[in-house]
């Protein structure tokens, strides 16, 4: 899996462009298609919705990350996410079909792009488990467990969207 990252990252022949990406700048925002795949070389990005009520962060992206609105690239359906660089962002941009033409040439590279989704399906699974079941403590810890740069990375009231509480719950729970 991390060989395949690698692989894509060095093959400088298949990116189309790197662009910068000032913070707040959305990459992608709700009705558009997702035609391209990202690699973060520099800064942070989030991935969210709006609820009827509130925004709901549901991925981050940061330096050696890779992003996409994944239902939308997949699908080729309008996404309903939001891509905003939370902080000023440098990265790569591949187009999908040069995504694919990578993996599918090789039956090696096939094989580990499938334990990537693999891989990303479980930390998904993980995640909703985490928002379905645990109290707020818990959830904190579990995801520091997994993700411990996050708060390196990321600013407080975007972890605590993606942790479904308040700002003002995060700071508490990390304080006591």
């Amino acid at each position: 899996m991390d060989k395949l990252i690698s692989e894509l990252i060095n093959n400088h022949d298949l990116w189309l462009e790197t662009r910068t990406i000032e913070r707040n700048e959305f990459l992608s925002q709700p009705g558009e298609i997702e035609r391209y795949f990202y690699f973060v070389e520099d800064g942070a990005l989030r991935v969210f919705f709006l609820s009827e009520f509130e925004e709901i962060t549901i991925r981050f992206g940061y330096k050696n990350s890779i992003m996409t609105s994944l239902p939308s690239f997949f699908t080729e359906q309008p996404t309903i996410f939001y891509i905003q660089a939370i902080r000023k962002c440098k990265i790569r941009v591949m187009e999908k079909r040069r995504f694919y033409r990578f993996i599918r040439e090789n039956p090696v590279r096939r094989e580990e792009y499938e334990l990537l989704l693999e891989s990303f399906v479980t930390q998904q699974i993980e995640r909703e488990i985490d928002i379905l079941t645990y109290s707020p403590v818990e959830r904190l810890r579990r995801v520091q467990e997994r993700s411990p740069q996050l708060f390196q990375e990321i600013p407080s009231k975007y972890i605590a969207s993606y942790l479904r509480m308040t700002p003002e719950t995060l700071s508490r729970i990390r304080k006591s």
